[in-house]
């Protein structure tokens, strides 16, 4: 959603986001999945602006996760 896409500082917030959650988070774009806790995972996506991306999340708190992901995202990494 934001116009940069996803560079290194969106890439280190979710993160930093993903890693408040003990769940296992991955992300996935074009048939491409990495772990959401993953800088380099993420950059390799090439999360352009108005790229899908899908997050899933498994564990006791995934619910959480996405939520706080979700909004991220939302927010559009506070860039914009």
């Amino acid at each position: 959603m934001n116009r940069f896409g996803i560079h290194a500082r969106p890439a280190a917030l979710f993160v930093k986001t993903a890693n408040n959650f003990q769940s296992e988070i991955m992300v996935e774009k074009d048939g491409l999945k990495v772990p959401g806790k993953s800088i380099i995972g993420l950059l390799t996506l090439e999360g352009y602006q108005g790229a899908v991306i899908r997050i899933t999340a498994l564990g006791a708190d995934a619910a959480e996760a996405l939520q706080a992901l979700e909004e991220l995202v939302r927010q559009k990494f506070f860039e914009d």
